[in-house]
């Protein structure tokens, strides 16, 4: 199933896909909103993943097969190895972008650069939930031996305790996201169907993390209608932020695509003008925050804490 929607994998863990935004870039067609907002290079962009069908919650705005996915976290024993991981997925990257060759309308000095170059931004989010890895430290150092530009992982906040092993160990990404949708236990139990009972204590607990973690810190927001989009709940959302001290928001809609079709209907899904709606209230309570820039396309828009230290563009171009 994975291989049919264009996954290339490492043994039965590993996985990369080329994502529509890189495709769109390497034909000159557009950029992701990570490159608009933080200064990445989409076209030169491995979203990957060390465990492709391990999660701890089973969300019901995933667009993932869900019915494939195992809940436990995998073992020393059972895993990849960092430096074997990366070799690998490189390679599989390259298969999968092999085929742009044959396409007339491509950038050739951006294919050539993809495909030769070790890439140079690493998303850790593709599928499966990063920190049930147990080398994932292993993993951001490994690749920070190649000197890329960026490095971005992204968490359902389920387990503190690997964060806090990436700080020990001096393996903070670039950027770490933490996922929130839900604002109380009872939202967390409909929505994000986490495997523990204490998920949304899980969860409060690594929000309360990112001040001491030293690292720059995003809050990724999916905003479902019907779900999360009510004044009252988008203020419990924004206690949340507030309390959390990250440095950036990203307020996003969820998009009515794949697996997540089966239970959501498309009127689950946000305008671009309702995002904007959202977002006013939510910066009625975030008085630390504030607007920083938007992307219609992905119908988002990025709030920027006004005490951050962090320049909102990762790399200058």
């Amino acid at each position: 199933m994975l291989k049919g929607r264009q996954y290339g994998l490492v043994g039965k863990q590993g996985a990369v896909q080329i994502c529509e935004w890189t495709k769109k870039s390497l034909r000159d067609q557009d950029d992701c909103y990570k490159n608009k907002f933080y200064g990445v290079k989409t076209y030169s962009c491995a979203q990957i993943t060390p465990n492709v069908l391990t999660c701890d919650q089973n969300c019901i705005f995933c667009w993932r097969p869900l019915e494939m996915y195992n809940t436990k976290k995998i073992s020393k024993k059972e895993a990849i190895k960092p430096k074997e991981l990366v070799d690998k997925l490189v390679k599989e990257r390259r298969l999968l972008l092999i085929g742009f060759k044959g396409y007339e309308k491509v950038n050739r000095k951006k294919l050539t650069a993809s495909i030769e170059e070790f890439p140079k931004h690493w998303a850790i989010s593709l599928s499966g939930e990063p920190t049930l890895y147990p080398y994932l430290p292993e993993l951001v150092k490994e690749l920070k031996k190649h000197k890329v530009e960026s490095i971005f992982v992204v968490t359902n906040g389920q387990n503190p305790e690997m964060l806090k092993k990436l700080k020990e160990k001096k393996a903070l990404p670039s950027q770490l996201y933490l996922s929130l949708v839900a604002y109380d236990p009872k939202s967390y139990a409909q929505i994000n169907k986490g495997v523990s009972r204490d998920g949304f204590k899980a969860l409060k607990k690594s929000l309360n993390l990112l001040k001491t973690l030293k690292v720059r810190s995003v809050i990724r927001v999916t905003l479902i209608k019907g779900y999360n989009t009510e004044k009252e709940q988008l203020e419990k959302l924004a206690g949340l932020i507030e309390g959390s001290g990250a440095d950036f928001v990203e307020v996003k809609a969820y998009m009515w695509i794949g697996d997540s079709r089966k239970k959501l209907g498309q009127e689950n899904m946000p305008l671009f003008s309702e995002i904007k709606d959202y977002t006013k209230i939510l910066l009625k309570s975030l008085k630390d925050y504030k607007k920083e820039n938007e992307c219609e396309a992905s119908r988002i828009i990025l709030l920027k804490n006004k005490k951050s230290k962090y320049n909102t563009k990762l790399i200058a171009r």
